[in-house]
């Protein structure tokens, strides 16, 4: 009788376990099998001039980031001021990547609030963001000059983000 209440017990245990490490893992930390690998290659029409194309090949040789964001999304307005603070040092390109959205919002959120991108892609059907696998605007690549994506963030860019990770890891890469 005793062996009966054991089982349910264990699993019990085992559960709250899992709890407790669930817990203490940062959201903002999600691996990505794309890290250290290849970033998709793309080509897609530019928010602000749509008869011109942007291809991710045109930047091989240069440190830059890529930040997925769209004009629906209210965390990305969280991250613009950062991203418009790091643009005036011109330190990489920063890529915008325009995802599932409408241009004319796009622009308007530009026009609004400034531009922190050197250009911005256009990827109305989310397919570029598929490639990279985004799970929710923004999240942001830094992709070296050999194409390698060496660093994904999810969410919104912070000042302290910048500081810590970002800024090190780019002058890291410029060295190589």
């Amino acid at each position: 009788m005793k062996g009966k209440f054991l089982i349910p017990l264990a699993l019990f245990g085992v559960m709250v376990a899992f709890l407790a490490v669930g817990l203490r893992l940062d959201p903002h930390e999600v691996p990505s099998p794309l890290v250290n690998k290849p970033a998709p290659v793309f080509q897609v029409p530019q928010v602000e001039q749509p008869e011109l194309q942007f291809a991710s090949a045109d930047l091989k040789g240069k440190v830059w980031l890529l930040n997925v964001w769209a004009s629906w999304c209210v965390a990305c307005r969280e991250e613009h001021p950062v991203l418009m603070n790091f643009s005036r040092a011109q330190m990489i390109p920063i890529i915008g990547l325009d995802y599932k959205d409408q241009r004319k919002d796009a622009l308007s959120v530009v026009k609004r609030s400034g531009n922190p991108y050197d250009i911005i892609a256009f990827d109305a059907d989310g397919r570029v963001g598929i490639d990279y696998g985004v799970y929710g605007v923004p999240e942001s690549y830094l992709i070296d000059k050999n194409g390698i994506i060496r660093y994904k963030h999810i969410g919104p860019i912070t000042q302290e983000a910048l500081t810590k990770t970002i800024i090190p890891l780019i002058n890291e890469l410029k060295k190589s």
